[in-house]
């Protein structure tokens, strides 16, 4: 049985990932197989975790750690991956951390800390999508969503949060939508003008959820080639906060200030300067943004 690469964010989650890791290494080891234990605090260290782990032949690794961990090992595997494309590619599984936990939850990956260790013990490695955003020399991955508009206002204040809990992406929506003026956007997808007027948010989804359950993109695939694009108009406030009930079942596609379309590329542009973005819960902001899918860059445990 090869190795398998931990990379451990002990701290993550107000230090729940060091319990978990606790709780689940001995499993691990009886059911992966030995493990290389790489303990980090700091995202911007995963890629030379990585880089050392494939040049000794490691060709699986496991995150355990929050939205920053997770983010920096998806860029940095997407790196490893396009420098070797005659592979081995590196297989990448997660145990899911915290209180988002969207792509688990869009996975169907067990949130009970045993039954996730003994899910990704079993599950088969499969290639997926990923997305790339660029904007002037910024170039980023993201796995599962990213968004544009009120989505950078929302991160922000989840992000400033001392303490999360389940309804904290829930109060800040609420929060941002109060304080939040809809932008004047310039949508293009695949090159055609889609939208140009004011909205609240652009999703451009590989995945399905975001938010803490919040279905943005219920008929998402991940390897499909293409994104799923949620568009949400301006509106009034009281409109728009009514309406964000509807998000936690999917049913939001069906309002007349909703519009859903798919691309293989997606380019964002705003008069109004620099647009707030969430890129798999990381806060972003940028002009002239272009997202473009990746096709099975990546291989998930799955």
């Amino acid at each position: 049985m090869s190795k398998t690469l931990i990379i451990l964010n002990p701290h993550a989650a107000g230090g729940l990932a060091g319990r978990v890791w606790r709780d689940v290494e001995p499993m691990l080891w009886q059911s992966l197989g030995e493990l290389v234990i790489a303990v980090t605090d700091k995202p911007e260290d995963v890629a030379q975790h990585l880089d050392k782990a494939f040049a000794s032949g490691l060709t699986r690794v496991i995150s355990i750690g929050g939205d920053g961990t997770n983010h920096s090992l998806v860029n940095a595997l997407a790196d490893l991956n396009e420098r070797h494309p005659e592979g081995p590619f590196m297989v990448y599984g997660n145990l899911p951390i915290g209180t988002g936990r969207d792509w688990a939850r869009s996975r169907g990956v067990p949130f009970d800390t045993a039954a996730a260790a003994r899910w990704i013990a079993t599950a088969e490695p499969r290639p997926i999508d990923i997305g790339l955003l660029t904007y002037g020399s910024h170039r980023e991955h993201f796995l599962n969503i990213a968004s544009a508009g009120l989505s950078g206002e929302i991160d922000r204040q989840v992000n400033q949060a001392k303490v999360r809990r389940p309804w904290t992406f829930l109060a800040s929506t609420v929060g941002a939508l109060i304080t939040h003026k809809a932008q004047p956007m310039q949508v293009r997808l695949d090159g055609d003008v889609w939208h140009d007027g004011s909205a609240y948010l652009v999703a451009v989804a590989n995945g399905t959820t975001f938010g803490h359950g919040m279905k943005i993109a219920p008929n998402a695939r991940i390897d499909d080639g293409l994104f799923d694009v949620i568009l949400i108009e301006g509106m009034s406030r009281p409109a728009a906060i009514f309406a964000l009930r509807k998000l936690y079942d999917g049913s939001h596609l069906t309002h007349p200030g909703v519009r859903f379309s798919q691309a293989k590329e997606v380019k964002i542009s705003s008069p109004a300067g620099d647009i707030g973005l969430d890129l798999d819960g990381e806060h972003a902001a940028g002009t002239d943004l272009t997202f473009s899918v990746r096709p099975g860059l990546l291989h998930m445990l799955a």
